[in-house]
Order: structure tokens, then sequence, then C-alpha cells
């Protein structure tokens, strides 16, 4: 029986962050004696102030993606939903574990990450492309498709930084889709937009799952995820709470986040 290989693989990753904010200041002499009473106090429960400091994102983190999977990440803000395509997408390393990544990355994480604002349009096609490392005669071939699914003719010429967030958005989302990567890793592009270019933006991703392509994709647009994503990974608290098919996940999600108002209330 031949199995298939992962594209992805996720070994016990964890990430912590340190929240201390050490400051150039000097500071007060009520900051100084809050300080000296803090550590006074604190002396005698072991190193509690230390880990105090310590901020895990993620905790223990395992899974596989497969060539093809088109996978959502839900969770609530916070629940280091980002930290996680962060670590995948290279740009950041985790604290503990490894990912094995066997494929050509393509992320958009934030609106028009590793465009230049005081370049043109046609520019920053040609940059972006560059960055993720695609040949500059595909970039060529591949320029016209990108312009019109961007919508963005008449402003081909103009520095990006006159752009609003959704041109913005549009451009960035054209070149991701279009530059081919194996693994294409997307948070909250369907945060901005009309309705009609969500829509546009989900048809583009079907058809980049059909393709063979792995989606990473995160949003709090349940609906949209269920369209087209076959798994789903639910993260709270760092942790990665359940793996499986999109509809049980996401409904598992909202029963939780159910809870957790009920709880408030």
């Amino acid at each position: 029986m031949n199995h298939m290989l992962p594209i992805i693989s996720v070994n016990n990753i964890s990430k912590q962050y340190r929240l201390s904010r050490a400051s150039s200041v000097a500071p007060t002499l009520r900051e100084a004696l809050v300080g000296k009473m803090k550590s006074f106090f604190s002396s005698g429960n072991g190193d509690h102030a230390v880990d105090g400091d310590l901020f895990w994102a993620l905790r223990d983190i395992s899974f596989e993606v497969n060539p093809g999977e088109a996978v959502g990440i839900v969770g609530r803000n916070g629940a280091g939903k980002s930290t996680l395509l962060k670590i995948i997408s290279r740009i950041i390393k985790p604290t503990f574990g490894e990912v094995n990544i066997y494929g050509q990355v393509g992320s958009l994480l934030e609106i028009g990450t590793g465009f230049h604002p005081d370049l043109s349009g046609r520019e920053n096609i040609f940059l972006n492309g560059a960055i993720i490392g695609m040949r500059r005669e595909e970039m060529r071939r591949k320029f016209d498709d990108i312009v019109a699914f961007a919508e963005v003719e008449r402003f081909l010429e103009t520095p990006v930084k006159y752009y609003s967030s959704g041109m913005y958005m549009r451009l960035a989302f054209a070149v991701a889709a279009h530059f081919e990567p194996e693994i294409l890793i997307l948070d909250e592009v369907l945060a901005v937009g009309d309705v009609a270019f969500q829509q546009k933006c989900l048809e583009k991703m079907k058809q980049v799952s059909r393709e063979g392509r792995t989606i990473f994709f995160v949003s709090h647009d349940l609906q949209s995820m269920r369209q087209f994503c076959t798994r789903a990974l639910l993260i709270e608290a760092g942790q990665l709470l359940d793996d499986g098919p999109v509809t049980t996940v996401t409904d598992r999600y909202l029963q939780l986040m159910s809870e957790k108002s009920a709880m408030s209330t």
C-alpha cells in the first residue's frame, strides 16, 4: 500500500516570548520603590517572577499535511494561529521543535507583505515575485493575469502607498495566488475587500486547491472556510485542541465560543 509523503511535517513546536519591557529611561523614585517591593515579596516564591515574564504562544503542536490538502485554522484572537503560520513560513523560528517543508512556500500574512510603498504597482509585482524566487520570464508571462485579477490597471504606475487597503490586498493576493508555490499560506485575506472580490478570491483558492497545491487558510469567516477546506485545525491558548474534518472542527469551535461567552455573562 502506497502512503503519501507529507508536504509539511510539524513536530512538537513551541514558541516562547519574553514579555518584560526593558526601558532605557531611568525609573522615577516611585517606580524604583515599587520595583524593590515587588522583588522583595517575590523572592520567596521560587522562579514565579521569571515565569511571569514568559509567555508561551504555542505549546507542543504536531501535525502533518499532505500535498493538495486545503487546511483551515480556527481559534480566537491571540490563540496562536498567526504565530504558527509565521513559523511555517520561516519568518520566525520555534523555541522548541521543528518544521520540515518539502516545497516552495508563498505567504500572504499581512496586507502587502514584501511590497515597497514608494514603488509602483508594476514594480512591486516584479519585486514581490523576485522575493519569493520566481524567474523573470515567468513573471512576465503571468503579469497581465495578475493585473486583471487585482483590478488595478488604472493605478499600475502609481506608488502603492497611495492605494486603498482594498487595492493593496487585491494586488497582494493576486501576486501570491498566481506565482504557483506548492504551499500557499493565507491569513485573513478576505478581511479586506468587497463581497464580489471575496468571492473571486474563494474561486481562485478553489482552483489552486484543484491544481494540487496545498493551502493553509486562517479566517474568522467559517462559511468561506467550509466552502473549500476539507480539514481544519483548532488552536486554543497555544495548543492544538482539534484536528479533523472542517465541519466537525468548526462546529466545535463555535461550541467553544458559545461556552466561553456564557461563562463571561
